[in-house]
Formats: structure tokens, C-alpha cells, sequence
């Protein structure tokens, strides 16, 4: 039995355009986070199989695989809900999410750095990566973190509350080789109350983790 499944896209594929044309979002979502959700279930199989027989040769590479296609998985099913085709702009009190502008603030300096710092992180990933807002338990503030691949350089116990694909199969078939036009472009379909909630539930699980006194 499958233990992940590809979650439904919260819009149809014509929904985010301009920024992203329906064409990608449907490639996106089902070949390619599709193939995240596969790999992650079929690692676990082949992990189980390696228990059963007691064979560990493979270990390192399982345990690298299914860290790659569950996180693929995971921030896929957070991008697809961090985009809505009437988002845009910044966070305000007016709109209901005072809590998530007064964070960015105090851990930023402004908007506009924060923006910055995000957009900078994600477009120059080496290679394939993403650039993520992320809640930070220990010192409870907000932090950018630019992940390579799906899984490397972050915090951990950090929770991703905000992610930008700057993968190549997320805007080339549009963008070119123009990542940084993407980013740019992204920042015009963010769901802010999607990131509002991610950021109130954060804090909300922070009790969990263990400290060393």
C-alpha cells in the first residue's frame, strides 16, 4: 500500500497564468511531483525488502533516495497551496495576516529585505533548488534557507512555510534560461493567507522540539 499519494492541485492548470502557463503547472504537478511521490514509496519497499533480507549494501543510497523524493514530495505539496492567481503583493494587517508582516519585520528589517533576500536565495541556486521562508523554533524567527536539490543546507527543526521552485522544470518551458525573471514573477501569485496559516501553525508545534538544556 502507498504510503504518500500526489495531493490534487487547489486550482485548475490555467489559474496562476501569466506568471506560470497552464502547460508547466500540468507537467509540473503530474509527471514530475508525481515521480517524487513514486520514488518516495518505492524507496520504502525497497528499504523494507533490505530489512526483510538483511541486505545492506544499498543502504546509503536508499536513505539518500528516499530523503530526495520525500522531500520533493513535501515541498511540492507546499508550493502548489503557497500560489493562488489572486495573490500577490505583502502581507498586511488590513487582509487578516498582521502576525505574519510584524514576523517578517522583526526578522528582516522590512518587507523589501526579506523580499530580496528570498528572491537572491532562490535564483542563484547552484543548479536545482528552491529558496524557502522557513520558521526557526530555537530563536523563534523566520530565516531563508536556499536548499539544493530538495533536501540539502538547511536548519534543522526549521518548518518551510513559503517555497519558490527554481528548479529548471518549473519555468523553462516559459522562462528559458531566465530563473531570475521566474522568481521575480512569482512574487505576484504568492498566497499570503496560505503562508499566514503555515506560520501560525509553526509556532503552534514549536513546543515539540527537544532542546539541550
Amino acid at each position: 500500500m502507498a504510503v504518500y499519494t500526489l495531493p490534487e492541485l487547489p486550482y485548475d492548470y490555467a489559474a496562476l497564468e501569466p506568471v506560470i502557463n497552464p502547460q508547466i503547472i500540468e507537467l509540473h504537478h503530474d509527471k514530475h511531483h508525481a515521480a517524487y511521490v513514486k520514488g518516495a514509496n518505492d524507496t520504502l519497499e525497497q528499504l523494507a525488502e533490505a530489512r526483510d533480507k538483511e541486505a545492506w549494501g544499498s543502504i546509503n543510497g536508499l536513505e539518500k533516495n528516499l530523503a530526495f523524493h520525500l522531500s520533493g514530495h513535501i515541498l511540492h505539496s507546499i508550493y502548489w497551496q503557497n500560489m493562488t492567481g489572486d495573490g500577490g503583493g505583502e502581507p498586511l494587517a488590513a487582509d487578516g495576516v498582521g502576525d505574519l508582516a510584524d514576523a517578517i519585520a522583526e526578522s528582516f528589517g522590512s518587507f523589501a529585505g526579506f523580499k530580496t533576500q528570498l528572491t537572491k536565495a532562490a535564483a542563484t541556486t547552484q543548479g536545482s533548488g528552491w529558496g524557502v521562508l522557513a520558521y526557526e523554533p530555537v530563536s523563534g524567527r523566520l530565516i531563508v534557507e536556499q536548499i539544493y536539490d530538495h533536501q540539502g543546507n538547511v536548519g534543522q527543526g526549521s518548518t518551510p512555510i513559503l517555497v519558490f521552485d527554481a528548479w529548471e522544470h518549473a519555468f523553462y518551458l516559459q522562462y528559458k534560461n531566465q530563473k531570475v525573471d521566474f522568481i521575480d514573477a512569482m512574487w505576484a501569485v504568492v498566497n499570503w493567507q496560505d503562508v499566514a496559516k503555515r506560520y501560525a501553525a509553526a509556532k503552534e508545534r514549536s513546543y515539540n522540539l527537544l532542546l539541550a538544556p
